[in-house]
């Protein structure tokens, strides 16, 4: 038998019960409003982030694949991006529940940021709460 460095031993089938990379889980975000944008916008993170309301649990690091709709723009805006904020179940200040999904350097998570500061223009330098600070 020989050894292949990708993978178990030839000839021999693969473990069913080994544990399985784990598939980035799909959320969708509509926002219909500037304020509800500027409340999840997450522009802190390096490369922008968004916070999305779920009582799923999620660890930070996990890949989630978000399809963000943004009030009128007719584009929707699919986001591979990491969780980078949590904010669990009864946090103070009665924050929703939720994660903050970090967008990725590459072009589509550099779009959607350009959209988002696009649209909140003056409003990012706001001092109004989130959901995340």
């Amino acid at each position: 038998m020989s050894v292949s460095q990708n993978g178990p031993i030839s000839g021999l089938p693969a473990d069913p019960n080994a544990p399985q990379p784990a598939r980035p889980s799909v959320l969708s975000l509509a926002i219909k409003e500037k304020a509800a944008l500027y409340a999840a916008y997450m522009p802190f993170l390096k490369n922008g982030g968004m916070f999305v309301p779920t009582n799923k649990p999620y660890k930070i690091g996990d890949e989630i694949y978000l399809i963000l709709s943004l009030m009128d723009d007719p584009n929707k805006y699919p986001i591979a991006g990491k969780v980078a904020w949590i904010t669990p179940a009864g946090a103070n200040n009665n924050k929703a529940q939720g994660i903050g999904v970090h967008f990725p350097a590459d072009e589509t998570g550099q779009r959607a940021r350009l959209r988002i500061e696009e649209i909140l223009g003056a409003a990012l330098r706001s001092s109004r709460a989130t959901h995340t600070l």
